[in-house]
């Protein structure tokens, strides 16, 4: 079809198709930074204009190749991206789409009044890629160039780069806490995207051979957008689906409505934004879900209940009694809010400590100063040894600690089997490029392999392919905990693991911990079930009011007068 386009087309559809092609190059980067990352920008018609007019200085105007243009445009785009990424790496929501705003107008405003760039009058004349021919070798060019792009973006999806790309959309902190630095991921992202639009600008000037402002602004860029959420926005194929359909949409309402008007006007926007209304009323998700729904599922065969009985090879263990975790009279303000005060605890080296207490007595609180999601007001926390009070909890991660969440934090519409791998993202060194040119292999079947062996290790085999959403909430549970194994923990946080789980599911979980303990991991669970409790801490630690009240052997809290009236209840 790449081949057989441009030979065969006539002249207009030859055009159309050319601008579908680079409309979908753009739109293929936004699914990456919008549909799967979750960074909106209004922006990348801005990154366009800047290559095309770098390629267009160099070539018209200075004489060089075509391929000087390209590295000039790729370099002068990536450059720009790469700077505005320090600021907008750390936004998300309105603020980056206010910011993506203000720059788009903000380039628009500069091609249009530069000397250099010839204002609105645009620039002509601009040399094709190969010297003597048209068009249509232009248009074979931009095809393979759009099918070699959406191959890498696929290959990138399809690794642990593209797993950890996934956490970027409202769930950042979890990713953090499988040691993905993701405020540099966010920042890797954002540049790929504007060096996908800056590849389009190039093919764009020298397909039209002929620039000016007007295809950079604002508009353009929501166009963009538009065909990213029609198409599917966390589609690759969907892509080319909503830029065609965009782009033939706005052809055609250009040619009929002031025909059936009788008169010139902007009717054409009102029809296309109506359009684009029905459109999303029928498929919220965009086209492709849709289509998707059409073609018959054929579901993996379940593995065997024997594959539930694997257990993955115990790590090496620490020395007995080693001190893993030591929080020295840590407190943490909210306001006039004293949600911890002055606590301290240890944890060792094969040593499970519980801690307990009533709602709002501070656990949550105190797991996230422990694992840098929050800083302490006051007091220290060391692991392993080293101060860690105000390490990110990516670098906390990266020490050996992993953690669960008292609510679930999964990515729901991916698989059981992606989600646990999200934990094994530090057994990794495979980058962005190398996930692109599929360089990642074995790399990612080593990673996939250890995924599935802790999920069977806690009775997931047979749900690997089943999207973790679908999960009732204690097997959803139950897959956090693999995630967190998948990290290879020195130290392990669970927040109220047993929440949820029935009977045999909390008897496995509680043989898992003294397996885990018997390794020389060291664990620190808060949770409300006192049975489940008593039957594996070594030690209990109670707080109340963000303060510690009582800590000592499981059979000495429970019977600690302080313990039963503030936690338990007393006798009236």
């Amino acid at each position: 079809m790449t081949i057989l386009a441009p030979l065969l087309l006539p002249p207009f559809y030859v055009t159309l198709a050319g601008y579908i092609g680079l409309a979908t190059l753009v739109a293929l980067g936004l699914v990456l930074l919008t549909g799967i990352s979750g960074q909106t920008s209004f922006g990348q018609a801005s990154f366009v204009g800047l290559a095309a007019y770098a390629t267009t200085l160099l070539t018209k105007l200075a004489g060089q190749s075509p391929i000087i243009g390209l590295v000039a445009g790729l370099l002068v785009t990536g450059a720009i991206a790469w700077l505005l990424g320090l600021i907008t790496a750390r936004l998300s929501g309105h603020f980056l789409a206010l910011v993506s705003v203000a720059w788009g107008i903000s380039f628009f405003s500069l091609f249009g009044t530069l000397p250099l760039l010839h204002g609105f009058n645009g620039i002509g004349d601009i040399p094709p890629l190969v010297p003597g021919t048209g068009q249509r070798v232009t248009l074979g060019v931009i095809l393979a160039v759009m099918t070699i792009v959406m191959t890498m973006s696929a290959n990138l999806l399809d690794s642990r780069t593209g797993r950890a790309m996934r956490t970027l959309n409202g769930a950042r902190l979890m990713g953090a806490s499988m040691g993905i630095d993701t405020v540099r991921l966010s920042r890797q992202v954002f540049v790929l995207a504007a060096l996908y639009a800056a590849l389009a600008g190039f093919l764009f000037a020298h397909f039209q051979g002929f620039i000016s402002p007007t295809p950079f602004g604002l508009g353009t860029s929501i166009d963009y957008l538009f065909m990213v959420i029609i198409g599917g926005a966390e589609s690759l194929c969907g892509a080319p689906l909503g830029a065609a359909l965009v782009v033939l949409l706005r052809d055609q309402f250009n040619d009929w409505i002031p025909r059936l008007t009788g008169r010139a006007g902007d009717f054409e926007a009102l029809v296309f934004a109506i359009v684009v209304i029905v459109l999303l009323q029928r498929a919220p998700d965009g086209l492709m879900p849709l289509l998707a729904r059409l073609w018959p599922q054929h579901p993996a065969a379940a593995p065997s209940d024997a594959e539930d009985e694997v257990m993955a090879p115990a790590p090496a263990p620490a020395s007995a009694g080693e001190a893993l975790l030591d929080v020295d009279t840590v407190s943490r303000n909210f306001g006039g809010l004293a949600a911890v005060r002055d606590v301290s605890l240890s944890v060792c080296a094969g040593e499970i400590v519980a801690l307990i207490g009533p709602n709002g007595a501070g656990k949550t609180t105190l797991f996230d100063l422990i694992s840098g999601v929050l800083a302490p007001s006051a007091g220290t926390v060391h692991l392993f040894g080293a101060q860690a009070a105000h390490l990110s909890p990516h670098r906390i991660a990266a020490l050996g600690v992993a953690r669960s969440f008292q609510h679930v934090r999964l990515l729901a519409r991916r698989s059981v089997l992606e989600n646990v791998a999200l934990g094994a993202h530090l057994s990794g060194r495979a980058g962005l490029w190398r996930a692109m040119l599929r360089l990642d292999r074995a790399e990612e079947n080593a990673l996939l392999d250890h995924a599935r062996t802790q999920a069977r290790r806690l009775g997931l085999g047979a749900l690997l392919d089943r999207h973790a959403g679908d999960l009732p909430l204690g097997q959803q549970r139950v897959v956090e905990i693999a995630r967190a194994l998948c990290l290879r923990p020195r130290l392990l946080l669970l927040d109220e693991p047993a929440a949820g789980l029935r009977l045999a599911e909390k008897q496995r979980l509680a043989a898992l911990l003294r397996q885990l303990r018997a390794d020389g991991i060291g664990v620190l669970l808060v949770e409300h079930d006192m049975d489940f409790v008593m039957g594996v801490a070594d030690r209990v630690v109670v707080m109340d009011f963000g303060q510690k009240i009582a800590e000592g052997p499981p059979e000495h809290v429970q019977a600690d007068p302080a313990v039963m009236e503030a936690y338990l209840g007393t006798v009236a």
